[in-house]
């Protein structure tokens, strides 16, 4: 069987760098996804509770989310069972919250909400022996700058103060220009009040204002610190609140290779055959046209490479006849024994011989 000639290890490698190219491609379309005409964004899935800044670093906060502990189920050293509580201090009330889902205790007879979002509650507090939804819970982080924040909504009906207010001075108002002495003018003011009130109660029931959550995260790298809430304050209607959180998670990272994608690994084989590719079929071009090599000294480097396989062939000779030494022999101690014995019956014929020629020297 003859080695292949360097003519056909030319072909063979444009026609493997070919194909290789074509199932690249493959791979990029059939992993993009196909636009749709009805999508109004280009972002894919996204993992709850997992972000990526614009700047590339990666952030996971699943860990720090408060799971319900299962029975027969070991949880990773670590895990939250119970739910974040920030203490309310001068408001007189403590906050309940867990991260990125429900909270794990759940609550009933919700302000506001009805029996289907009890359980998608992801902070709540309790004031005057009712229950307060601070919004549902949501999976979404945005990255800001250097840090993440997370928004509940859809929380419990918020106490419009300032619509009382603006009611109490509309009546005000339109007391003072009660000095109208025509009692036709006075019926028309009031006609105009009670529509006025009635489409502003209309418009109120229309678009109710509810309590939300803003939840911002800030890292702490320390590793034996725990991960903790903590209640910054609301707007003076208690319908915004804002929470900090430390917690090491929250500290920008790598994002881990995704499966079905492209590692270093691979991204670096990619390259090195690239560049082989590229030196051999330069080379043998090169060898060819202006050396005006032919045979196996088209290949770039022939001497070298040449060399290089005599240096490991006389290597692997060394090794093995170095080896064979230390491995036992079969029959090798007889074989020995019977040797031994003829090379001693040859010494002694030596010695006889030896012994008649100084006799007759001697004659």
């Amino acid at each position: 069987m003859h080695p292949p000639s360097p003519n056909q290890l030319l072909s063979s490698l444009v026609a493997l760098c070919a194909l290789t190219g074509a199932a690249h491609a493959s791979d990029d379309d059939s992993s993009s996804p196909s636009p749709s005409p009805s999508a109004t964004t280009t972002t894919s899935t996204v993992t709850p509770c997992v972000a990526t800044s614009t700047n590339g670093a990666f952030y996971d906060l699943r860990p720090d989310i408060a799971v319900i502990p299962e029975k027969d189920v070991k949880l990773a050293w670590g895990t939250h069972t119970k739910d974040y509580l920030a203490r309310g201090y001068d408001y007189g009330y403590n906050i309940t919250l867990n991260i990125c889902a429900p909270v794990v205790k759940g609550v009933e007879d919700v302000v506001g909400l009805t029996s289907e979002g009890w359980s998608k509650v992801g902070a709540w507090y309790e004031k005057g022996g009712k229950v307060y939804s601070l919004g549902q819970e949501s999976g979404a982080l945005t990255p800001r700058g250097r840090k993440l924040v997370l928004q509940y909504t859809g929380g419990s009906p918020c106490e419009d103060k300032d619509d009382k207010r603006k009611r109490s001075s509309g009546v005000h108002q339109g007391a003072a220009y009660s000095k109208y002495s025509d009692d036709q003018d006075e019926d028309r003011d009031d006609d105009q009040t009670d529509s006025d009130s009635d489409s502003h109660k209309n418009a109120s029931k229309e678009k109710i204002r509810r309590k939300s959550a803003t939840i911002s995260f800030l890292c702490d790298r320390s590793p034996d610190n725990p991960t903790a809430v903590s209640f910054v304050g609301t707007d003076p209607d208690e319908c915004s609140y804002f929470f900090e959180v430390r917690s090491q998670h929250a500290c920008a990272g790598a994002e881990p290779h995704k499966p079905g994608s492209v590692g270093p690994g691979g991204v670096f084989a990619i390259i090195f055959f690239i560049a082989l590719a590229v030196y051999v079929i330069g080379g043998i071009f090169y060898q060819r046209t202006v050396v005006k090599q032919r045979g196996w000294r088209q290949l770039p480097n022939y001497t070298l490479w040449a060399g290089i396989w005599s240096f490991l062939k006389d290597t692997f000779i060394i090794l093995t006849s170095s080896c064979a030494r230390f491995l036992p022999m079969r029959r090798g101690y007889r074989s020995l024994n019977s040797s031994s014995r003829g090379r001693y019956g040859n010494n002694d014929d030596e010695n006889r011989l030896i012994d008649q020629l100084d006799e007759e020297w001697d004659d």
